[in-house]
């Protein structure tokens, strides 16, 4: 290939192809010591094509903050155009509305034109008709289209399905087409690897010039960039790359003999991620469960069915869920709780930086507005086992005990713990350190706990409870019965929900930051981050549509950036 573009991708992932496709598009430890995984989607296509497949939308008082913390212009009216940008919403049939209860808080205008389809399920149950109907016994009805920013209480989430074709609707499906392929300003390299950032020093500012790259066979090389390098390997790959090209924390990178171009300690700092304890529980006979399908036979069955028809159980995901403020044993805490639960541990945890404070403050703020989910509550329709070090998701969902299953899974949206990841070596072949430090603080484990206990509360609440078979234990044995026992549930029964955000987040400088609101790194001209990793606070729910909305915008700022637009730019996209 030819050794020189207006921009260079790094990252064929989720935003990384959102990017890519849109420039070629003009003419111009504290979790009982248990290991936790960290899984990224390392194909083209990234996490979109690993995922869980929800489409979860953020609140507007969460996206608001991004702007309070000192981010013009990334308000949530700012962003919301984006949402439509990148996805088109099919809205549930009639059938469906019949089955789950209405579901008339959809709004039709709000459906999009965008790339990605998201759609819902043929083959809802009775266990997520049950799911809706028990949360407006708990005072939870939805009331708004979740796409507002308004969500409280139990909905039905879409998909990325594609409608009727009930395939996965992907950055790759979507946004690198056969027409997007053969563009001939599109090159896309497949098993490359991104050895540094390539840099110079302009009359004091740092100017990417390209990147050096190795190959599968080993073969190393140099591309150029002409007009800008754009960095979107997530939120783990992103700050690795920026410390092996000299832009970090001086003494860590002077420690492994890397030249310091940019002494920044933020990068890989302030990771966060959405803790995720689940429970399960033996369901009567009847009840439907994806553990019947331990069945060879049945197993068999219904994947020959999908094969020839993309219809059956395979052709969906069966989760509903639901978003809570606060909430433990008796229900929505009231606000003197909250606040009593705040100013304890905020004024007892471990000692931050004024900037930190200044963002638990906000917090603690978005908390303690009553319409502001604290928790993310799925129902599966089948077994959640968590082992002490789980190999792979696989493990989650194979079932465990001798009876059919359904679990409840609890999202912590707001984390108050921060994480890092940081190289260990200069050579890019070796995997950076990663510290999610997971519950370091302990409003984390609080929140989740009394949350962990409100999940009894759904499951002996009419007609919820009828799904349950009493005469069966549950596997572990272990009921959020009183708060301690609560918490050692979180402690022993969370993972991650590999949404790790953060560790180069959109911040001014002296607040924390490593790029500004147009996502240029700090103290450069022309690298740019595009991914999760920019951030600056953890979105609610699934992340992948903030990430497509971000992306994007992105796209959007590089080209009104773009000083000429006269000749077609040459974009490479590296995987």
């Amino acid at each position: 290939m030819s050794g020189s573009f207006d921009y260079i991708v790094v990252g064929g992932g989720t935003a990384g192809l959102v990017v890519a496709s849109r420039l070629s598009e003009d003419t111009d430890g504290q979790l009982n010591n248990r290991h936790l995984r960290q899984d990224t989607g390392k194909v083209l296509g990234g996490s979109s094509l690993t995922n869980f497949l929800m489409a979860m939308f953020p609140s507007q008082q969460n996206i608001d903050s991004w702007e309070r913390m000192g981010n013009q212009g990334w308000s949530f009216k700012d962003l919301a155009p984006y949402f439509r940008k990148f996805s088109t919403s099919h809205s549930p049939t009639a059938a469906i509305r019949e089955k789950l209860g209405g579901l008339g808080y959809y709004q039709s205008e709000l459906s999009g034109t965008g790339p990605i389809q998201l759609s819902f399920d043929d083959d809802y149950s009775i266990v997520n008709a049950s799911w809706f109907k028990t949360f407006v016994d708990l005072g939870l009805e939805m009331k708004a289209d979740p796409r507002t920013g308004k969500a409280v209480g139990a909905f039905q989430n879409a998909s990325t399905i594609e409608y009727k074709k009930n395939v996965r609707s992907s950055s790759v499906t979507a946004y690198y087409t056969e027409t997007v392929a053969n563009r001939p300003n599109l090159e896309v390299l497949m098993e490359t690897n991104v050895q540094k950032i390539v840099t110079v020093v302009r009359d004091g500012e740092v100017s990417a010039t390209g990147v050096q790259i190795i190959d599968k066979n080993g073969r190393s090389s140099t591309i150029s960039a002409k007009r800008e390098v754009i960095l979107a390997a997530g939120a783990l790959r992103t700050p690795q790359m920026l410390e092996l090209s000299g832009i970090g924390d001086r003494v860590l990178l002077e420690s492994l003999g890397i030249q310091s171009v940019i002494d920044n300690p933020n990068v890989g700092e302030h990771m966060q991620d959405h803790l995720m304890t689940s429970q399960q529980f033996p369901v009567r006979k009847g009840i439907p469960s994806t553990d019947a399908l331990r069945d060879p036979a049945l197993f068999q069955k219904i994947a020959d069915e999908y094969a020839k028809t993309n219809g059956g159980l395979l052709a969906g995901m069966g989760t509903s869920v639901a978003y809570v403020p606060m909430a433990n044993r008796a229900g929505v805490m009231p606000r003197s709780d909250r606040k009593e639960l705040f100013d304890k541990h905020l004024s007892s945890g471990p000692a931050v930086s004024p900037a930190r404070k200044r963002e638990f403050k906000l917090i603690r703020e978005l908390l303690e507005i009553e319409e502001e989910p604290a928790i993310q509550y799925m129902c599966f329709p089948g077994s959640l086992t968590v082992t002490t070090h789980p190999d792979t998701l696989t493990d989650m969902f194979t079932p465990t005990a001798p009876y059919d299953c359904i679990g409840i899974m609890a999202l912590l949206n707001h984390p108050f713990s921060r994480g890092s990841v940081h190289i260990s070596s200069a050579d890019s072949a070796v995997q950076p350190t990663w510290d999610p430090n997971y519950c370091s603080h302990p409003l984390d484990v609080e929140i989740l706990a009394r949350n962990v206990q409100f999940v009894e509360k759904i499951v002996e609440t009419a007609p919820f409870c009828d799904l349950i078979d009493p005469t069966a234990k549950r596997v572990p044995d272990i009921a959020a019965d009183d708060l301690d026992r609560a918490r050692e549930i979180v402690r022993s029964r969370t993972v991650s929900c590999f949404h790790i955000a953060g560790s180069c987040r959109m911040l001014p400088r002296e607040l924390g930051g490593v790029v500004d609101e147009r996502l240029l790194v700090h103290g450069t001209t022309n690298l740019r981050v595009v991914d999760a990793s920019v951030f600056p606070l953890e979105p609610l729910g699934n992340i992948q549509t903030v990430v497509y909305a971000v992306a994007e915008r992105a796209a959007d700022f590089i080209k009104e950036d773009r000083r000429t637009g006269a000749v077609l730019p040459r974009v490479s996209a590296l995987l």
